[in-house]
């Protein structure tokens, strides 16, 4: 795998590692980044691993991502970890938000947890927290999102993933899978943490600015 100053001298662009193989999650993060950085997914970096999440915050399990990858490559990386914290639940699910309702990652199976989970509860409050883990130049940062929000009692929509058919953020009257993915920028924890990061690589790298 080319080093990444020789990836911006032959293209032009700087291309970084999303530690993930979830098309839903790079599509998004593609389009809060814009067309300056290309996200490249582990697929398309040549690496088959699954990489675990051991750890109880979304913080440490971003960071065992994003530290994997860059033992592997030693080039620019980043990954998140984002859970959906409901009030009435404690915070649950969280951390544990993609194996909610069993270690094969059924969606639709946690959507039904939640929603029996919630039955007797009146306090449907919840958010989307991201926290991004980027490594650049061997240094790493994190960066959080976090989109408030309500959960309703049955699905709607057929956009998104995850829990976008239950979830309404703050703001709209419309949950996250009734909206396009530009629609659902202007609420997005991913887009937000995602536009912490691209302030961040600004910083650092003038030519993301031009």
């Amino acid at each position: 795998m080319g080093q990444p100053e020789e990836i911006i001298q032959r293209i032009g662009m700087i291309k970084i590692i999303f530690a993930t193989n979830n098309a839903n999650k790079v599509a998004e993060i593609q389009a809060a980044i814009g067309d300056k950085i290309e996200v490249i997914s582990l697929k398309q970096a040549g690496i088959d691993i699954d990489i675990p999440e051991p750890h109880d915050t979304l913080e440490a399990n971003a960071e065992e991502k994003s530290r994997t990858i860059h033992r592997l490559t030693g080039d620019h990386c980043f990954s998140e970890d984002t859970g959906l914290e409901v009030d009435a639940l404690n915070g649950e699910p969280g951390v544990k938000s993609a194996r909610y309702a069993g270690e094969d990652k059924a969606f639709d199976k946690n959507i039904e947890k939640l929603l029996i989970n919630l039955q007797s509860k009146t306090n449907r409050k919840a958010r989307f927290r991201t926290v991004i883990s980027l490594i650049w130049q061997e240094q790493e940062y994190l960066f959080e999102g976090i989109c408030p929000g309500t959960i309703i009692p049955d699905q709607r929509g057929n956009a998104g993933f995850g829990y976008d058919p239950v979830f309404v953020p703050e703001g709209s009257s419309r949950t996250f899978a009734e909206m396009t993915l530009e629609e659902k920028n202007g609420f997005s924890h991913r887009k937000k943490a995602a536009d912490k990061l691209v302030g961040f690589l600004k910083q650092v790298s003038p030519e993301l600015t031009g």
